[in-house]
């Protein structure tokens, strides 16, 4: 996810130059020794002063052995070319925070931007927050490692840590790994200022990220985002003190919160437990993979919290591996051909459902055992039209309820509107936010300081949440959610999907179809957005796609939307993203978008039929028809070069 390189180079020039006078008055907090008493820059033989500055910057900062020579060999080799990729350009925050691949280069997670980014933070947060030194931040991390430039997420975390201590803050960081959700839990438990968590999520081995969370719990969103870059940007030399990754031992400062947050997290848990007693009684069994990741430890709490016996661990998946070595990619959102070593424990163990917690356990897949002896994996709008309908049926037949109208479920603008419909049968409120939950999250905190309830959100990339104790998605709540939904679901002869024909019967079929082309130019993905904007004449969307007519076109990086009066989106205005959304005559809704945190574009296309009505085959192939045009058409894959699906 990195960030666009406009005036990239310039604004290291600057930096520079700001370093070189500090250097000169002998006031550089960052000198990491030798002799910088000059304000001649020293020449790195690029041929291009840009990228001299930016190389000489970054041999001047970094105290990593191990990325400081991958830069001193890109520089040797005369790779102009990789060094500008790599110098030249600034992450930036996309919908996960944070991230990129591990390697030396301002462009990369490594020590130095993880020094530089929390330096922006904290001066952003002085700024911000009166009684931060006292309030302090959480941080916690997974357990990602990459030994070619000596970056762990623990190292990475310790770094953050270092950073805040050393200017006196109060720090909670946990002393082992932890599920991205005890981050925010934690934030909002302990009334930190804020929290970051060092993860990379589902992302390949050679990733990493730097998730930020602000004081109501939820990831940050702009202006934020922008502001911390822009502090980064201001001062970007490296303090002494921020190198000490031992800090975090000595310091009396920091606090680990592990215990606490793990101990309150679980009682919370108890909220969306309504059948322990069933649960403790139940003879099914469940396998679950952590894929390498932190989730073994807390799904097995988890599920002791609400009385299961504990799931069946799939052995070679258990304990965490930065490797991910016995899957093709750590993304249990891929399916079947992810699953396949717990797909075959469960049938080996006699399990008919198997839940998949992602490497850092803030999703969840879910696989059931079918009567034809086949395995049926949830999609993400799936499993999301399943527990809306279990957390709305729990909240019914619950003492003490508030009123319906008070009541809301959400999910971001791509995914399924099944709840939209569940909702309006019920007399419930339903919400739209942009893709990210960290829309999400914010808009949870403010229905709740108004003294809504908030039942359940999602977005269909298998996250979702389910109560409201962490203002985030949560694959470890989630797992214990849909064991107690299956359990019930099997005490009155029903399975999950025979349930979840139950559910599109009754509040009407939601057929939708989610993939993906790889797009590694972020100029051929510029390029594709661009001509969709401009596609008959100047500020003009397509009218059609092949034989279907559009009705509607929503562009919320522009804040176009031609179904309202004002034609303005009523969805925030997101320039930093590529997102544009058509609604078709037939009533499918298809919605093109950059991924913000992998090379990829995205497509996601839904029909929805009426309550009680609609022909799902009917449905089914309209769907297919629409999406293979609007493939061919929009996306043009041959010509840009788009690399399909890999999985």
């Amino acid at each position: 996810m990195l960030g666009s390189r406009l005036g990239a180079c310039a604004v290291f020039s600057r930096a520079c130059g700001a370093v070189r006078a500090k250097a000169v008055a002998g006031e550089e907090d960052g000198d990491p020794g030798g002799d910088v008493n000059s304000n001649l820059l020293i020449p790195t033989g690029t041929g291009d002063s840009e990228l001299d500055n930016a190389v000489y910057r970054w041999l001047q900062w970094d105290k990593n052995p191990k990325t400081r020579v991958q830069i001193e060999s890109l520089l040797q080799d005369g790779k102009n070319k990789e060094l500008r990729e790599r110098l030249c350009s600034r992450m930036s925050f996309g919908t996960a925070g944070l991230r990129a691949a591990m390697g030396g280069g301002f462009s990369r997670i490594n020590d130095l931007t993880i020094i530089q980014t929390t330096q922006g933070m904290y001066h952003y947060l002085q700024r911000c927050f009166p009684d931060l030194h006292n309030r302090g931040i959480v941080v916690g991390y997974d357990t990602r490692a990459h030994p070619a430039s000596n970056c762990t997420s623990e190292r990475l975390a310790k770094l953050t840590a270092a950073v805040f201590l050393s200017r006196g803050v109060q720090v909670y960081l946990f002393s082992r790994y932890v599920p991205t959700p005890f981050v925010p839990y934690a934030v909002q438990k302990l009334r930190a200022i804020a929290g970051v968590m060092i993860t990379a999520s589902h992302n390949r081995k050679e990733d990493n990220g730097y998730k930020v969370y602000w004081e109501n719990g939820a990831q940050i969103t702009s202006p934020h985002d922008k502001e911390i870059l822009k502090c980064v940007e201001e001062d970007p030399a490296p303090w002494a003190d921020s190198w000490r990754d031992n800090l975090p031992d000595t310091s009396p400062l920091n606090r680990d919160p592990l215990e606490e947050i793990r101990k309150g997290y679980m009682e919370d848990l108890r909220a969306v437990c309504f059948h322990r007693e069933m649960n403790q009684k139940t003879p099914m069994k469940f396998v679950h993979t952590s894929f390498h990741g932190v989730g073994h430890d807390y799904v097995q709490s988890a599920f002791k919290v609400f009385g299961f016996n504990p799931p069946i661990p799939v052995p070679e998946q258990k304990d965490p591996d930065p490797n991910f070595s016995s899957v093709k990619c750590p993304n249990p959102e891929e399916g079947e051909c992810v699953l396949v070593l717990s797909l075959r424990l469960a049938e080996k163990e006699g399990a008919r459902v198997v839940l998949a917690t992602d490497p850092d356990a803030d999703r969840l897949a879910v696989a059931e055992l079918q009567d034809s002896g086949q395995w049926k994996v949830f999609t993400g709008n799936e499993l999301a039209a399943l527990l809306g309908w279990w957390m709305f049926f729990c909240w019914q037949k619950s003492e003490g309820r508030c009123e319906a109208g008070d009541v809301y479920m959400l999910a971001t603008t791509v995914s399924s509107k099944i709840l939209q419909a569940i909702a309006k049968r019920e007399g419930l409120h339903y919400e739209d936010t942009l893709p990210g939950f960290k829309w999400i999250g914010k808009r949870v905190k403010e229905l709740l300081d108004k003294g809504k309830t908030v039942l359940f959100a999602f977005e269909e990339s298998i996250g979702y949440m389910c109560g409201t104790a962490v203002l985030d998605k949560d694959g470890v709540s989630a797992a214990a959610v849909v064991a107690e939904m299956a359990t019930y679901l099997d005490s009155v002869n029903m399975s999950l999907n025979q349930q979840l024909v139950h559910i599109y019967e009754k509040y009407g079929y939601h057929i939708s179809k989610t993939s993906y082309f790889l797009c590694y130019d972020p100029t051929t993905n510029k390029r594709i957005f661009d001509r969709l904007r401009n596609y008959t004449a100047p500020k003009r969307y397509p009218q059609s796609c092949g034989m279907y007519g559009i009705l509607h076109v929503r562009d919320v990086t522009t804040g176009y939307d031609s179904s309202q009066q004002s034609k303005k989106s009523l969805l925030p205005v997101s320039k930093s993203s590529q997102m544009i959304t058509f609604t078709f005559q037939n009533g499918c809704v298809a919605t093109l978008r950059r991924s913000g945190t992998e090379p990829k574009i995205k497509y996601y296309a839904e029909m929805c039929g009426s309550p009680g009505q609609g022909d799902k085959l009917f449905l089914e192939e309209e769907l297919k028809k629409v999406i293979q045009i609007l493939v061919e058409e929009f996306l043009e894959p041959s010509k840009n070069g788009l690399i399909w699906r890999a999985m």
